[in-house]
């Protein structure tokens, strides 16, 4: 096959050994080996790509012993999926090597990106102009764009501004029939016009028109009613019937690439505001932490971000490793934690739990005016309180809060982290009622688990730290999952809220949003991609048989 694919395409074909070893892991818990990795150059490559995967699948009973029905072609950038999205068992293209694409529009805030390029060499064209794409996840130095759209991405600033697909205008993309296609909003008439069109493009307008105007209640009622959500297909995003706009860019974005593969995507950016603060807040136990959240959400922080004394101490633990990714000398990052070391004697021991506040206006008055509202609103709760200035003392904070995932991967002794309910989201109200019997069900199974997330929107991060060397450590992950994914929809929850399906969750799709709506997802992936051939096995169609078959053991 390697032969033949390279006959086909201008970029390279690798199946070495060290290759395929690379491309069995992403930053999820499983392995997967795939039998080629292939570094497409450019739109052409990926349309013939397409176009011979489809022939070899197609049954041709005469041909019948050179046919392979099992071939597939999963996009892949940074790797960094935690859900195992990125990983399959054919063809693995990689989009870094080629697809670097990007163009900024200062003046009308917009940006044209190829899925290869990496957030941080983004951001390095952005924010010296004041502007961003604000809606990066915690592994903004290593993730690449076009996983943050395809996963539908979210982070720090999402209380503020959302996932990544309310960031997306306009996608396109290489699918089933071999050609590429752009998509984005459209009004009637232009709807009515592709609706009309006698070709394959027209009969994904039809097909999917008919889907989800038939099936409104069923859409409307299966609809997660959480502020985030990367789980199952946005049925529910594709048509305003109120405004007439039909938008298929929002059904690609978010689709783990099982719909077809991105060449390019149209972003919407935004202004910087030009003033912040950070508000510290530290916390004797879990109990208080929605109160304060319900009282600080009016303000409209940018960021409400939470860690508790696991991730505070790992960052402790590895200060000159955090010093060095704050670009800090040891020392100088070391004292400027001599606050922190007072309250910590005030309170008589570490915080339980931080909670970051940050503000950020146009004007410090603005800011100030926050603040100060925020911190008399504050007085009544036992907790400290620190106030910072942005900047250093306050990119700490975020250093150790987006890096904990990482030094937890790569240092801890004995165990390696499970990623396998590490993305739930809930109604923060409901937190102090929820997260007891989460943490029972860890506790009961022995299982210790650091915690972070994003407070402002109830969604956490459980990272299990688990010896999956052991047959007994690697048999609790399924009936846990099950307990816990249980306790996340009986609570009116989303499995996933920014982290997406993938080989982890996509068994547990159809509990979340029932029988009728999967079968709804199961029909737009035969709408877009009869042969399956891309990315198989995420969203729709995963077990939990080959989950733990293929759950990582080294």
């Amino acid at each position: 096959m390697k032969e033949e694919i390279e006959k086909i395409i201008k970029g390279e074909v690798d199946n070495s050994e060290e290759t395929l070893t690379k491309y069995s892991r992403d930053a999820s818990l499983f392995e997967v080996r795939p039998e080629l990795v292939v570094f497409p150059k450019d739109s052409d490559d990926l349309k013939n790509l397409v176009k011979y995967v489809s022939e070899e699948k197609k049954n041709r009973p005469a041909l019948s012993e050179k046919r392979r029905p099992e071939l597939s072609l999963t996009g892949r950038s940074a790797g960094t999926d935690m859900s195992g999205g990125a990983i399959n068992e054919s063809i693995i293209l990689d989009f870094t090597k080629y697809f670097k694409k990007e163009e900024v529009d200062v003046e009308n805030l917009r940006a044209v990106v190829a899925p290869g390029v990496f957030y941080r060499d983004f951001e390095t064209e952005t924010l010296p102009k004041h502007i961003s794409l604000p809606v990066y996840p915690a592994s903004k130095q290593l993730a690449a764009l076009g996983g943050m759209i395809m996963n539908n991405a979210a982070g720090e600033k999402t209380l503020k501004y959302g996932q990544i697909r309310d960031f997306v205008e306009e996608v396109t993309m290489v699918l089933s029939d071999g050609n590429e296609y752009t998509f984005a909003k459209l009004g009637e008439a232009e709807l009515k016009e592709k609706l009309a069109l006698n070709t394959f493009e027209g009969e994904l307008y039809r097909k999917t028109y008919d889907l989800v105007t038939t099936n409104k209640e069923i859409i409307e009622k299966a609809k997660p009613q959480t502020s985030k959500n990367s789980s199952g297909y946005a049925l529910w995003r594709i048509y305003d019937a109120d405004k007439k706009v039909f938008d298929l860019s929002q059904l690609f974005v978010g689709s783990q690439g099982t719909l077809g593969l991105l060449t390019e995507a149209k972003m919407r950016l935004i202004k910087e505001k030009s003033n912040r603060k950070l508000i510290a807040l530290f916390f004797k136990s879990w109990d208080d932490l929605p109160k304060v959240v319900n009282e600080v959400l009016p303000y409209q922080p940018e960021s409400l971000e939470a860690f508790d004394d696991a991730t505070l101490k790992l960052g402790i633990h590895f200060m000159p490793e955090i010093a060095k990714k704050a670009h800090e000398h040891f020392w100088k990052f070391a004292l400027s934690f001599l606050p922190e070391a007072f309250i910590g004697l005030e309170m008589g021991g570490l915080p339980k739990l931080i909670l970051l506040i940050e503000l950020a206006e146009d004007s410090e008055q603005e800011v100030e005016t926050k603040v100060e509202a925020i911190t008399a609103k504050l007085k009544s709760f036992p907790i400290h309180t620190r106030i910072l200035d942005d900047g250093p003392d306050s990119e700490k904070y975020w250093v150790m809060r987006r890096e904990s995932f990482n030094l937890l991967r790569q240092h801890v002794k004995g165990k390696k982290t499970a990623p396998f309910i590490d993305d739930f989201v809930i109604d923060p109200a409901k937190m102090p009622e929820f997260l007891p019997r989460l943490l029972k069900i860890l506790k009961d199974n022995d299982i210790q688990a650091n915690i972070a997330g994003h407070a402002g929107n109830g969604n956490y991060h459980i990272i299990p730290l688990m010896d999956i060397t052991l047959p007994s450590e690697r048999a609790k992950i399924v009936p846990v999952a099950k307990e816990v994914y249980n306790l996340i929809i009986q609570y009116g929850g989303s499995i996933s809220a920014e982290h997406n399906d993938g080989i982890m969750r996509t068994p547990f799709v159809e509990e979340m949003f029932g029988h009728e709506m999967y079968g709804l997802f199961e029909q737009v992936k035969e709408i877009f991609d009869p042969q399956n051939i891309f990315n198989p096995g995420k969203k729709v169609g995963g077990t939990l048989e080959y989950l733990e078959e293929h759950i990582a053991t080294k």
